[in-house]
């Protein structure tokens, strides 16, 4: 997903008891019989990820993107994967419902670390590196705390990365192929990536965008 369809900032999200017990009520109607199978848990999965984005946006296809091999290497810590969140469907619904606003509260996060972190209009060239250097080290370093760099932990980096390069004014595609060119697949699974590695990925993606280094403080 373009973080034009995960900001928070673009797509409000009102929030009270009432709609909670509304829409676990409705997730709980949902779960299949303990023991249904594979084929059922995934269509659960699918089936709850059309009823949120239906619901609140696209923004929150991302409910189930769990830390760890389950969930694919995100950051969502209150569900796994569907063979071990699933049993009773209240407190499926449950889990579910907290998934979602652990997402939600991660995008709003990201959304304020973003701000902050964005270079200010009309600096030129080696500046901009600067603060493009400053942004990613600190990015890549947030990921990998909240990620436990786990399995497929790049994933999500490479997400964060794009999604902020395009909160600045870049194209989706141009975002990401920026992204992919500084990391070049120096990121592993279950590997703490060296803190020499994290400059040097994001110098790179400061100077394949602006074309100068970044300025040292003296």
């Amino acid at each position: 997903m373009p973080w034009s369809a995960v900001d928070p900032d673009r797509h409000a999200f009102a929030w009270d008891d009432e709609e909670a017990s509304r829409v676990a009520a409705v997730i709980a109607s949902m779960v299949p019989r303990p023991g249904a199978g594979w084929k059922e848990e995934f269509r659960f999965t699918d089936e709850v990820t059309v009823l949120l984005a239906a619901r609140y946006g696209r923004w929150a296809c991302g409910w189930h993107w769990a830390v760890g091999e389950g969930g694919s290497g995100g950051v969502v810590t209150s569900w796994c994967c569907a063979s071990h969140s699933m049993g009773e469907p209240e407190a499926t619904a449950a889990k579910v419902i907290a998934s979602m606003l652990e997402w939600r509260d991660w995008l709003e996060e990201l959304a304020e670390r973003f701000a902050r972190l964005a270079p200010p209009a009309g600096v030129d060239a080696e500046e901009r590196s600067w603060h493009l250097e400053r942004a990613a080290t600190r990015l890549v370093t947030v990921v990998v705390d909240r990620t436990g760099h786990e399995c497929g932990w790049y994933g999500l980096c490479h997400t964060v990365l794009t999604w902020f390069l395009s909160s600045t004014g870049m194209g989706p595609d141009s975002a990401r192929a920026a992204v992919e060119a500084a990391i070049g697949g120096r990121f592993e699974s279950w590997t703490e990536p060296a803190r020499t590695l994290v400059d040097t990925v994001a110098e790179d993606l400061a100077v394949g965008l602006t074309g100068e280094r970044p300025y040292r403080d003296r």
